[in-house]
């Protein structure tokens, strides 16, 4: 079983930046693609980023493109979100993620929840003037 525990989010002004750091216990917590998602008070939960462990391939929601950039150190089992020139819209609780054994990042089509098998409990960050 897989553990995830992130830390590093906070308020800032738009066009600020945050490091979301997330660190994975367990018996293969090194070995799982890993990624991160998002929710805002009133919507869907929706995928922001993640990154293939064996092929080290990354992917990014168009939104975030260019601004945010995900990063894994397999050696200290942590993940991390760098978020740069953040904006409003980036607003909500942000939380990693675990792929299930026979889910994979390939794409910005695995952005999504159903292939998830272990959240984070999730680290607000909020973005305003």
């Amino acid at each position: 079983q897989v553990h995830l525990v992130e830390s590093g989010g906070g308020s800032v002004q738009p066009g600020g930046s945050l490091r979301l750091s997330c660190v994975a216990s367990g018996s293969i917590g090194s070995f799982m693609d890993m990624g991160w998602f998002r929710q805002a008070p009133g919507k869907e939960r929706e995928g922001v980023s993640c990154i293939n462990n064996e092929s080290g391939g990354i992917y990014y929601r168009s939104s975030v493109q260019g601004r945010f950039t995900i990063s894994k150190d397999n050696a200290r089992r942590t993940v991390y979100l760098q978020m740069d020139n953040l904006k409003p819209l980036d607003t909500a609780v942000y939380y990693c993620a675990a792929f299930l054994p026979d889910y994979y990042c390939r794409g910005t089509g695995s952005l999504n929840s159903r292939g998830i098998g272990t959240w984070g409990q999730g680290t607000q960050v909020t973005v305003s003037s």
